[in-house]
């Protein structure tokens, strides 16, 4: 049978051929892909040589084909998961697991690994190569490479483990989200809704063989219109709950899978010496222990309190006027919008007109043109995994170089994840000698379009796709030799900054210019609609800063804390979030059994890094302002320093290079309205 996973790409730029792979071609490209790079690392550990281009280029080439195999994969399985991936990925996970393993608990490939280290001062490397080597030296200690044998061993079946376990995590969270609906027969029920959120509900009802009635989901594009308009307060209360509810103590259940991810993770962290998982992520983080993640935390929660709590009191007096004495979790979507209409004379649904997808994606390439020079072509003979699926080519208008190829899939679907991501379909750096541009991929759930409307977005989507093309261009304008050091390969806490400082330009005058236009109209976004945007950026801002708190403080405590002593999920989150909950808990509910973002994704120990991040965005942003937000030479800088460099360098001495100073906490502060 012929497999194209272990065929050269013969499309535009080398792109994946989706068209042509199907679920059976995985494991046994895998494995043969395996065979071979065990063969080829055979004679790679009995080569006497240590020098740089040998252990640490010519190794990286033996598991190229591995790599691209399970990046396929995983983005597959993120993206446009069928029954049949969803079947084979354990086994996927648990090859890819051993294969990792065979290589970092190698002590000959380790020896060659140290033997280079040791010698790095005299081999002429540039700092990029030092940065390499230092850093896969490291990858191997934190990895085992200094254990006995039997700890090894240890080692090894704990990897397996985490790694079935966490995509259990993950595929109970996806499987509980799409089994729910609540179905809506009565017509009175949909009052308070927008028209478009109605028609949207009809067309999902109609999808799911329920036409006539209107159905809603666990989607975000679905689930978070119905809390923030809904009438009906008894309904809002059953979604919610519902969501809350989704994998704690259902058939989807996450506690056991939570509490044994947490006893591995504390397990390995002391088997390589250190005392909690906290300790073992943040040695390769700006942060560098949980007690400065901590201070820097208990800092914001002092300033961000009595703001949330004026803020909730805000909300109180509102529901209130409509005889509800006791404010819970699901209304506060609700008489948030309120306010807003109230306060700042703007809601959602006045913005969508103005947020057509297609003119915001439009506006978001003239933001890059304007600040870095790029010119994005779509293109309509590239692969694809799904008819939702644009790609594109991306220039560089002053040299006419290709940058990278970008795809984009923004519409919900069962076979698809919640929330939004970049993902480095193929990252920039050398393969088999030859530095290749990079395949860069953002994924989204926004509101998709109707039979009577185009797909028109809510101020929030527009946030999120400005966040998610920040880490794009992060991936795409990677400009090192290595791939292992390119684009997001950068400590976690400063990830976010390239992705969070795009956000920044949505509130400004300038940039909503470009692309916010009414859809039937044609006319201009007015400039009374443009303060009220740049003022929504602080309302009830307190109770938001509060809210991602809650997770961070909840992530740490999870790693930081002995597993053995939480027996009990549910009050362990009670009493961990006390001092960031100011609103009753439901019973029955957790955030928890759902956090895929720690126990699932790369976030745990490093939820902090959203706020630490933003410390960073908002001071760098101030410095963009100084000039002109879309001032050539700034943005040259944070071109040169931040997007290209990668992780050749320490993030810190970057930002120093971009800025001229250490960022400023009071930035964060004074654009939150919280100083």
């Amino acid at each position: 049978m012929q497999n194209p996973l272990l065929e050269t790409p013969k499309a535009r730029h080398g792109a994946y051929p989706f068209d042509k792979i199907l679920p059976e071609h995985f494991l046994p490209a895998l494995n043969a892909a395996i065979e071979t790079a065990k063969g080829k690392l055979e004679t790679f550990k009995n080569d006497k040589r240590t020098d740089f281009q040998h252990v640490v280029v010519e190794k990286s080439d033996i598991t190229e084909q591995v790599d691209y195999i399970a990046g396929i994969f995983f983005n597959l399985h993120s993206a446009e998961c069928s029954d049949e991936l969803e079947k084979i990925s354990p086994e996927v996970s648990e090859i890819l697991t051993r294969f990792g393993n065979d290589i970092s608990l190698d002590p000959k490939i380790f020896m060659k690994v140290k033997a280079c280290y040791d010698t790095r001062m005299n081999q002429g490397l540039t700092p990029e190569e030092m940065t390499i080597i230092e850093k896969t030296y490291k990858s191997f200690v934190r990895n085992g490479a200094l254990l006995a044998e039997s700890e090894k061993d240890q080692m090894r079946v704990m990897d397996e483990k985490l790694a079935k376990l966490t995509l259990t995590f993950s595929q109970n969270v996806l499987k509980a989200t799409n089994d729910y609906l609540m179905e809506i027969t009565d017509k009175a029920d949909l009052e308070g809704l927008p028209e478009g959120v109605i028609e949207a509900a009809a067309e999902l009802a109609e999808k799911k063989g329920k036409a006539g009635s209107w159905c809603f989901d666990l989607n975000v594009p679905s689930m978070l219109p119905f809390m923030t308009y809904s009438k009906k307060r008894d309904l809002r209360k059953k979604l919610l709950i519902a969501s809350s509810s989704k994998t704690f103590n259902t058939k989807y259940d996450n506690q056991e899978t939570l509490k044994e991810i947490l006893k591995l993770r504390t397990e390995r962290a002391q088997l390589l010496g250190f005392k909690t998982h906290a300790d073992y992520v943040l040695e390769e983080r700006m942060a560098m222990s949980p007690k400065k993640v901590m201070d820097f935390l208990e800092e914001l929660l002092s300033k961000a309190k009595p703001h949330a709590e004026k803020d909730v009191a805000r909300l109180k007096k509102l529901a209130a006027e409509d005889g509800i004495n006791d404010l819970q979790s699901y209304d506060t979507a609700y008489y948030s919008e309120i306010l807003k209409k109230r306060e700042l004379d703007m809601d959602d649904e006045m913005l969508r007109p103005y947020f057509k997808l297609e003119n915001v994606v439009d506006g978001i390439f003239e933001v890059a043109k304007r600040l870095y020079g790029l010119s994005f072509k779509e293109v309509f003979d590239v692969p694809k995994y799904h008819a939702d699926v644009r790609t594109f080519e991306v220039f560089d208008e002053q040299t006419n170089a290709f940058v990278g190829l970008f795809y984009t899939d923004f519409f919900p679907r069962p076979t698809k994840r919640g929330g939004a991501w970049m993902s480095g379909i193929k990252e920039q750096g050398m393969y088999q000698g030859k530095v290749e541009r990079p395949h860069i991929m953002i994924v989204c759930n926004f509101t998709k379009p109707t039979k009577t409307k185009p797909s028109l977005l809510t101020l929030d989507e527009v946030l999120t796709l400005y966040h998610e093309f920040g880490h794009a261009l992060h991936g795409l304008l990677s400009k090192v030799k290595y791939r292992e050091l390119s684009g997001t390969n950068v400590y976690w806490d400063f990830v976010e900054l390239p992705s969070q400082i795009m956000e920044n330009w949505v509130l400004e005058k300038e940039c909503l210019d470009i692309f916010a236009v009414h859809y039937e109209t044609g006319e201009k976004i007015p400039a009374d609609l443009v303060q009220k945007i740049k003022a929504s950026g602080k309302f009830l801002e307190g109770m938001g800063t509060l809210r991602q708190l809650t997770f961070a403080f909840l992530d740490m405590a999870y790693h930081t804390t002995d597993p053995n002593s939480i027996k009990d999920i549910g009050e362990f989150e009670t009493k961990t979030v006390e001092r960031t909950t100011l609103l009753p808990k439901i019973p029955g509910t957790s955030i928890s059994t759902s956090f895929s973002h720690i126990f699932a994704g790369g976030y745990s120990a490093g939820y902090y890094s959203y706020k630490w991040a933003e410390v960073l965005d908002a001071d760098a942003f101030e410095f963009f302002q100084t000039s002109g937000i879309f001032n050539r030479e700034v943005a040259n800088k944070f071109r040169e320093f931040i997007l290209e460099k990668g992780g050749t360098e320490h993030p810190m001495e970057l930002y120093k290079k971009f800025r001229g100073q250490e960022p400023d906490v009071g930035a964060l502060l004074r654009r939150a309205g919280l100083h």
